[in-house]
């Protein structure tokens, strides 16, 4: 039996993929701890893991609106609001991520810390020799941030160019710098009182030093690294699983007789409907198709009238609803992106913060669906999108291929070769 010990951020997106991973290690046997915020006990709890809440200012609640705690943040868009997410939302909390696995480990010997990829306290703890801590496994729910000559810098949202790509790459990674070196140096400063030395390598970067990188999905939805590190794995999307939400009384429109297009903003950032779910009901309203909406799980009743062509819930199962969809409508959440490619479902994928433009740009750059690099996307803007999705079969054979590539990707097996791997390997012949 191996001991793990799973840590993350608490956030809803970076949780979810490794509630999945909990579940699955614990029924193979796995004594497994889970370390994240307060706010999630209950959804650790149902995998069979033990919940670790994280402590002080670690321990945020991600439903707070995070404009309203830092309104500075509101006016940045692109590299300059990654880095300030960089750094007040994970560099700051990570030496107290750190003395968290630490204390964990020194309340029972942890034999591998897998660590969400915004984890910062995963850099921070590989300060330590490595014959005295675990062994350190970055498990990336998102979209591959490692630095490379062959993309540009992450959060830009702009993917590998045809022509004269590095050279770009080169001179965007210069211009950008200046914007992440705050970030650069708190993470520095905080490396230097814990450890009495200077941060050996840049913390953007930190998981091309762990010892192991799993990343959940496959290298064709992700941009191909000729200096990738030789310790990054690809597994498909594990979070994917089975969901049990009862089917609503209008399940028996899904017939196949119409189109059917499904438009959500995720659990998350599903407060504003006008965001995309309003504007795709008009702008679909007039067409021969069946738009269905899911809230996230807010009430239904929450929702502006439907037009004559709309169903919506709070939840279905995707697992049933996505086989029968034609299109895929999305704000840019990573999670649902992967399930519906797992399916072969095209995709529109709508712009904003946090990682959503790097995840519009890999649906753009795969060819499996339309990016529209706008928050709010107008009427006009998602019609065009929607139908060319609809009606152009480069997309659906372009889904059609990830989906063959998702399912004979290795899946747990690859995530628990790494893992096994690692604790059979003594701590001596590590460097």
């Amino acid at each position: 039996m191996v001991s793990v010990l799973i840590a993350s951020v608490p956030i809803h997106g970076h949780v979810t993929p490794l509630l999945a991973v909990a579940r699955h290690l614990v029924a193979r046997g796995d004594d497994v701890r889970f370390l994240t915020g307060s706010r999630f006990a209950d959804a650790v709890a149902t995998t069979g893991a033990r919940h670790i809440a994280l402590t002080g200012l670690a321990d945020y609640d991600d439903r707070v609106d995070i404009n309203a705690r830092f309104p500075q943040r509101a006016r940045l868009t692109g590299a300059r609001a990654v880095a300030f997410d960089v750094e007040h939302l994970f560099i700051n909390p990570g030496v107290l991520q750190c003395h968290n696995v630490v204390a964990a480990h020194a309340a029972q010997p942890i034999d591998v810390v897998l660590a969400d990829s915004a984890f910062a306290g995963g850099a921070f703890l590989l300060g330590y020799p490595r014959a005295t801590r675990p062994p350190v496994v970055m498990c990336s729910g998102l979209p591959l941030g490692l630095s490379s000559r062959d993309t540009a810098p992450f959060g830009l949202g702009i993917p590998p160019a045809r022509w004269g790509n590095r050279p770009r790459n080169a001179v965007l990674t210069w211009l950008t710098r200046p914007v992440l070196a705050s970030a650069t140096r708190r993470a520095d400063r905080l490396y230097r009182e814990l450890h009495n030395c200077s941060m050996p390598f840049s913390v953007h970067d930190w998981a091309a030093h762990a010892d192991a990188i799993v990343q959940f999905t496959v290298p064709a939805f992700e941009y191909p690294r000729s200096d990738a590190p030789p310790h990054l794995r690809f597994a498909g999307p594990l979070s994917a699983r089975g969901s049990h939400a009862p089917k609503p009384d209008w399940w028996a429109d899904l017939d196949g007789s119409t189109p059917v297009v499904h438009v959500t903003q995720g659990t998350f950032a599903n407060k504003d409907y006008s965001q995309l779910i309003v504007p795709t009901l008009e702008a679909m309203s007039c067409e021969d198709v069946l738009v269905v909406v899911t809230t996230g799980g807010r009430p239904v009743d929450t929702l502006p009238p439907l037009p004559a062509n709309a169903r919506a819930a709070d939840y279905l199962s995707y697992d049933e609803l996505l086989p029968l969809t034609s299109a895929f409508v999305t704000n840019g959440g990573y999670g649902g992106v992967q399930y519906a490619l797992r399916y072969g479902v095209p995709i529109v994928a709508t712009g904003g913060k946090e990682d959503k433009p790097e995840v519009g740009a890999r649906v753009r750059w795969s060819g499996v669906g339309r990016q529209i690099r706008r928050e709010r996307p107008n009427v006009r803007q998602l019609h065009s999108a929607i139908t060319t999705v609809l009606n152009d079969e480069r997309y659906r054979r372009a889904s059609r291929r990830v989906a063959a590539d998702m399912a004979s990707s290795g899946g747990y097996s690859v995530l628990t070769d790494v893992i096994d791997g690692l604790v059979a390997t003594p701590r001596s012949a590590c460097s």
